[in-house]
């Protein structure tokens, strides 16, 4: 698809790009290396700059728009709310509301039966720590060491990554190791071997906390950002064990990994589990408005019948947000995107990588399912030694030399595109990263 064309489009872009510079505060950035990318405009998995060049976009921008660029039913229904009411208070009953909350409970299971609206990711984790920890009269929170759970008080110290570091000004966090098998912390071979050491570790490190002070084991589904670390059979059937034995509330973190993401509604629809509470962002509506939540058992939501839930959000279940959770969720079952992404994951992307990894030197393992990999680059296979910020580097700016948009993350690249994707151009997308990792191989 090629993008629109403006006779000031080289202009237009050197302004967005000087004014960025000039006024924009870049989260997670030395602002004197920022360098910003422009994008004007997009449509299903492309986007484009006011000069008209077009990137195949192969991150979803912040892996969130699974249902692509400008859906037009998505964009009709929030111009369709803005004309009607464009905000009201949380308070209030609101039909739109309402049946936004009514479209997510139709995919989850039945245990589920009220939805707290949240502003996106963050804030539906630290309101899922903060129902857990009430609803249990307990304080600590367990979570992986490789995740990212969002920039808030909480969800960032619960957070495993380096971003945790500087902001720990949250109390009661415990981490632990999840499964990973490409770099066990276990000395596993196998994955039976890992997911049964990697429970072990996980219980042991709640009785020596104190069972009895554990509120919530928080983990995402399958941990995004830190690379799409999807958890062995019977991983998460058995942390649901642990939770069960101790009392603990299992709380699974579905912002990045839900609505299609994975193949599935819910990225937990495969692994025979169900869990307490629910927190989801992004894919909900592709984040056309912001908008996230958390999903409460019944359990947990009857903890709240008599007692007031000391929380709530000025923007909670906004009516545009809403609005397009609606249409975006309606959208998804009417044309078969999670079956798509799904078969995507199977067809295309999944033995494209598995071929690439044959033939390219820079890739360790490639791993993931639906619209959801990870390509790890290392320098040294059989050391599996990770390649360097400037390899990395090299890999980004050959893929956009080529016109793909990759998300890069530490020493990886997310293959991580729209669930609407086509088939035609997932392998194109493919044929691009093999192209830029064959460069960086000659040059480095």
């Amino acid at each position: 698809m090629a993008g629109p064309t403006h006779a000031d489009g080289p202009m237009l872009d050197a302004e967005a790009v000087a004014l960025d510079r000039a006024h924009v505060f870049h989260s997670w950035s030395a602002q004197a290396h920022v360098a910003p990318f422009v994008i004007a405009g997009g449509a299903g998995s492309t986007v484009w700059d006011h000069a008209g060049r077009t990137y195949l976009d192969f991150s979803s921008q912040l892996v969130n728009t699974n249902l692509g660029h400008q859906h037009p039913r998505v964009v009709a229904a929030v111009q369709e709310q803005a004309a009607l009411l464009a905000t009201v208070a949380p308070g209030t009953a609101n039909l739109t509301r309402g049946r936004a909350a009514a479209a997510v409970l139709k995919h989850a299971p039945d245990r589920f039966t009220k939805v707290f609206f949240t502003n996106g990711g963050a804030d539906a984790n630290e309101n899922a720590i903060r129902m857990a920890r009430l609803h249990t009269g307990r304080d600590k929170v367990v979570s992986h060491y490789r995740s990212y759970h969002g920039n808030t008080g909480a969800a960032v110290v619960a957070t495993g990554d380096w971003r945790r570091v500087p902001n720990e000004y949250a109390r009661g966090h415990v981490h632990v190791f999840g499964p990973y098998l490409y770099r066990s912390e276990f000395w596993s071979t196998t994955p039976e071997q890992e997911c049964e050491r990697a429970l072990q570790h996980l219980e042991r490190v709640v009785q020596c906390e104190g069972p009895e002070s554990v509120a919530a084991i928080l983990l995402e589904t399958v941990p995004g950002t830190a690379g799409v670390l999807v958890p062995p059979p019977g991983y998460l059937a058995g942390v649901r064990e642990v939770c069960d034995r101790y009392g603990i509330v299992m709380v699974l973190d579905e912002v990045m990994a839900g609505f299609g993401r994975t193949g599935s509604w819910f990225a937990f629809d495969g692994h025979d589990v169900v869990p307490d509470l629910v927190t989801f962002a992004k894919g909900v509506n592709s984040g056309y408005v912001p908008a996230g939540g958390v999903l409460l058992g019944a359990v947990v939501a009857a903890t709240f019948d008599e007692r007031v839930y000391p929380g709530g959000l000025t923007y909670s279940g906004h009516p545009l947000a809403m609005a397009a959770v609606v249409a975006a969720l309606d959208a998804m079952a009417d044309e078969g995107v999670v079956d798509n992404a799904a078969a995507i994951g199977r067809d295309v992307l999944g033995p494209g990588l598995a071929d690439i990894a044959t033939r390219q030197p820079l890739v360790g393992e490639v791993r993931g399912t639906g619209v959801f990999w990870a390509v790890e680059l290392v320098v040294d296979r059989v050391a599996r030694t990770p390649a360097p910020a400037p390899v990395v580097g090299a890999v980004k700016a050959a893929c956009l030399a080529r016109g793909l948009l990759p998300f890069v993350v530490d020493n990886r690249v997310h293959v991580v595109p729209p669930c609407v994707v086509t088939p035609d151009e997932a392998r194109h997308g493919l044929a691009l990263l093999d192209e830029a990792l064959g460069e960086v191989t000659a040059t480095t």
